[in-house]
């Protein structure tokens, strides 16, 4: 049976809404790249393969940039991946630096580019010192938000600057460059940057935004709500408040709300399988999964924890040694 969704939009706009066309380019593609060893087991079957990583949530892993932030489905697939892949660190209670996520990042997409995690890292420490240590669901909830809005982030940033020059926002002109050309944002050094703008104002010319941009942005109503508490705000502060935001997790659909962060019974099942077919491992096995993932180490190092779900991609690195962290007692 059709969705109510699907019987209402003409088939040009459904297919348009789901990115069917970007789909189809890249298999395709891949189609035509791999042609000799797909010859060997059939088309028909390649596609269905490839659809059904798709609808998993797989195909993006490993693939570049440019295919990784394409359309909202690889966004949302490409964060909870990551989430995946690599909560053991949160529940190792790890704090690892900026690069460190970077380099996490980068296993997964070999070509991520290193500006788009620094900006995550500034909605966490509120400012530009992205060498000090941060707490996984920190940095997590901040990335999905700096990664899947990204260009709308990058509006609302021109806008804030114009407020606090006092422009008229509405001459603002949204940016339609792709994410890897980002606007450059505010400086925290900035006396105005400090004293923040008035946060009624401000949700009115995002409001306006919202109508207008033809890229993902948070529900309006949850944004209102997300600023209903305060009389003016920062930049950052504005980004640190929808990273927080209970209801705007839930509207992007990516991760699980904190408290459940860290669990996520169908890959602790997966990993045990993986576990039990490693020689020498199975007799070490603990009652915790978690335990067998990830060895004890001497902090900082951040050198195991994605080591049962890659064998063949074995990376380590040093923090900086610092002691300091950010807050995982939120909830």
């Amino acid at each position: 049976m059709l969705s109510p969704e699907r019987l209402a939009l003409p088939d040009y706009e459904y297919l348009a809404q789901r990115h069917v066309l970007t789909y189809m380019e890249d298999a395709v593609c891949q189609l035509l790249e791999n042609r000799e060893d797909i010859s060997q087991y059939g088309i028909a079957r390649f596609f269905t393969e490839y659809f059904n990583s798709v609808c998993q949530g797989t195909h993006i892993l490993f693939r570049e940039f440019s295919f990784v932030q394409a359309t909202p489905h690889n966004r949302v697939s490409f964060l909870r991946a990551f989430w995946r892949c690599f909560r053991t660190v949160g529940k190792n209670g790890d704090l690892l630096t900026m690069k460190e996520y970077h380099c996490l990042l980068q296993l997964l997409c070999p070509d991520f580019p290193l500006e788009l995690t620094q900006k995550a890292a500034r909605i966490v420490l509120m400012d530009d010192a992205v060498d000090c240590l941060m707490s996984f669901s920190d940095f997590l909830f901040a990335f999905q938000i700096q990664f899947y809005y990204s260009e709308f982030l990058d509006s609302v940033a021109a806008i804030y600057e114009d407020l606090l020059s006092g422009k008229n926002p509405n001459t603002v002109i949204v940016p339609t460059s792709s994410s890897g050309q980002h606007r450059q944002r505010p400086a925290l050094g900035e006396a105005g940057m400090l004293e923040g703008v008035e946060a009624s104002l401000f949700y009115q010319c995002l409001e306006n935004l919202c109508d207008r941009h033809k890229y993902s942005c948070p529900p309006p109503a949850l944004v209102k709500e997300a600023l209903s508490n305060v009389q003016r705000l920062t930049f950052y502060g504005f980004l640190m408040a929808l990273s927080k935001h209970h209801g705007i997790n839930q509207a992007l659909g990516a991760l699980p709300d904190k408290g459940d962060l860290m669990h996520d019974p169908a890959m602790d099942e997966e990993l045990e399988r993986l576990l039990a077919q490693v020689p020498g491992l199975v007799n070490s096995v603990t009652a915790s999964p978690e335990a067998s993932c990830l060895p004890s180490r001497t902090p900082p190092r951040v050198g195991s924890p994605w080591r049962p779900l890659h064998h063949s991609r074995k990376v380590d690195g040093e923090s900086d040694g610092s002691t300091e962290e950010t807050d995982e007692s939120e909830t």
